[in-house]
């Protein structure tokens, strides 16, 4: 992972901010944010079928991104999402040509005075029709045809003339399609503003076209297959967000975790459930090394952050920044204003130009916050661990400095393969879904009441690399948020460092692979909507988004430079930046 995918990832992070805030203001909806490249209005993603909106937020011009969550606003402000989908075709052409038309129509809405969005909603399809034409998609019939029916109906709508550069290289089909299309495309501008009329124009548009593109099909017939592949490409090509499979990877940049629909967990009517908690267990780490070589791991990890030189004293300062608060701590005396202290009053008749004789309330920032740094124990961690540690090791320094309390958990399973759980199920003859199906592990390092210096050789204990087995994150998350609602702080913040989905074999084989996923996702989910602590991913070489709301995605082969902190601090005071 090189420089260039943080790079990429901050920056995507950012644009995302910035759309989702644009997005919010035009919209009125407090509760929309980006997540793995996906708009989401509280914890229900809101896919945007349109396909000069399909963009990639880490890549993308701003201009381009802006421009998408500009059309993404007018679909949530003009488009009743309901109505739409009682009118939405089955076949996959008329829908994408459905969906299509839908977006131009609220695209024609921008109010008079909003002159930016409008230029930047046309600037938007103008490049795209530039791109589309250019790309060679339109070399082909079905392609033609759609980029064609897209150019009039976005010309129509918005009284526009059509794309100069294609207008000579589309004149025949459209010229082929004004008689058959005609009493529709006039529809569609005289209804564009109520959306029960537009429909059924856009659903003989969409239905015209389909049929067009089967007749062209049936004279072809089924021995040109090269004709057919291309007019697949095409279709593909401008159907673009008509693609629900989320694949997330990123060639260039951090992969995104993979997420899914569990058949197990939606059929099971309890959700998600424990096959047996008896072989569960929370322990100390230190109790699970020997003292010699917990030394040993110490002077280790002095070594590498002697070696890297992180400036303790300036994290703690960026972090007293955005988690320490003002608050009263005794008086002021000897103030030349304030309230008039009674005592000085001789001095004013003894000394008429004495001026300090007033008082005032004295105020210093105290970080009334714990932090928790729950870490993921599972195997594929352990090869990351000594960066993660010395990291976790200078944030926990720099809260101890600035009178922030910090705890650091740590959380895999006892067995690989399910343990005795797995066999207990084996000798119950297999019921169906049966659940986690492993011993969770819960490790403490560090308690939230005990100090860095008492802590630090405990710290080290995250260097035994045969502590990383397999990782059940939902229940994880779960008992770190208890434990920090069990402190007293005002405010309480749990980071969460992982390098991958939750992963357990024998719950996975058992049940399917995203059980445990959609369990984290539940349990995010609920401790958001309690809004008592704040959760953050860290990701390690990986996009957390699908799962955490709030995130960043690190390289931790890289050094731990100021520039990953600076990061970090951002991350953690994002509700400051709101």
């Amino acid at each position: 992972m090189s420089n260039l995918a943080q790079q990429q990832a901050r920056r995507q992070q950012r644009v995302e901010e910035l759309c989702a805030a644009s997005i919010r203001a035009l919209s009125g909806h407090p509760d929309l944010h980006f997540r793995g490249k996906m708009l989401y209005q509280g914890e229900r993603s809101l896919p945007m079928h349109a396909p000069h909106h399909r963009i990639d937020t880490a890549v993308a011009s701003f201009a381009d991104c802006r421009a998408a969550a500009d059309g993404m606003a007018l679909r949530l402000m003009y488009s009743d999402t309901k109505l739409h989908r009682t009118h939405c075709p089955p076949k996959p052409v008329a829908r994408l040509v459905f969906e299509l038309l839908e977006q131009l129509r609220v695209e024609a809405l921008v109010p008079a005075q909003l002159t930016g969005i409008a230029a930047n909603v046309e600037d938007r399809f103008v490049r795209w029709s530039q791109d589309f034409y250019r790309s060679g998609h339109t070399e082909s019939n079905s392609g033609i045809l759609l980029y064609t029916v897209a150019q009039m109906c976005w010309s129509r709508l918005n009284a526009r003339q059509v794309l100069e550069e294609t207008e000579d290289f589309i004149e025949s089909t459209r010229f082929s399609l004004a008689s058959s299309m005609g009493t529709a495309l006039s529809g569609l501008r005289r209804n564009r503003h109520q959306q029960v009329a537009f429909i059924p124009h856009a659903l003989a548009i969409a239905e015209l076209v389909d049929s067009i593109i089967e007749a062209q099909r049936a004279e072809q017939g089924t021995d040109d297959d090269n004709s057919n592949d291309e007019d697949q490409d095409v279709q593909s090509g401008f159907a673009l967000l008509l693609d629900f499979d989320q694949d997330g990877d990123d060639s260039d940049g951090f992969a995104t975790a993979r997420s899914g629909a569990s058949r197990a967990y939606g059929e099971n009517q309890q959700g998600y459930q424990v096959y047996t908690s008896a072989y569960d267990r929370e322990v100390k780490a230190t109790s699970l090394v020997r003292a010699a070589q917990l030394e040993e791991y110490r002077e280790r990890l002095d070594k590498g952050i002697s070696e890297q030189g992180v400036n303790i004293q300036r994290l703690a300062r960026q972090l007293a920044a955005i988690l320490a608060t003002p608050q009263r701590d005794g008086w002021l005396y000897g103030e030349e204003e304030g309230r008039i202290d009674g005592r000085r009053l001789a001095q004013l008749v003894s000394s008429p130009t004495e001026r300090r004789l007033f008082y005032q309330e004295r105020q210093r920032p105290v970080a009334d916050c714990v932090v928790s740094i729950l870490i993921d124990c599972s195997g594929s961690m352990r090869h990351q661990i000594e960066p993660i540690a010395m990291l976790a090791d200078c944030l926990i320094r720099a809260l101890d400095m600035i009178g922030a309390s910090s705890e650091l958990l740590g959380f895999t399973t006892n067995t690989w393969n399910g343990g005795k759980p797995y066999k207990e199920w084996m000798r119950q003859g297999r019921p169906p879904y049966p659940g986690r199906l492993n011993e969770t592990c819960h490790l403490v390092f560090k308690e939230a009441n005990r100090g860095w210096r008492r802590s630090r050789r405990d710290i080290a204990a995250l260097l035994k690399g045969d502590l990383f087995r397999e990782g059940v994150d939902g229940e994880a998350v779960d008992w770190a948020c208890n434990r920090l609602l069990a402190c007293s702080e005002a405010r309480k913040i749990l980071i969460v460092i992982s390098d991958g989905s939750p992963a357990d074999s024998a719950t996975n084989l058992t049940n399917d692979a995203y059980y445990l996923d959609n369990h984290l996702k539940e349990v995010l989910a609920r401790r958001e909507r309690q809004n008592e602590v704040d959760i953050l991913g860290l990701g390690v070489g990986l996009d957390l988004s699908p799962f955490y709301r709030h995130c960043l995605a690190t390289d931790m082969s890289q050094a731990l430079d100021s520039h990953l902190f600076d990061e970090i601090v951002q991350l953690i005071g994002h509700r400051k930046r709101r």
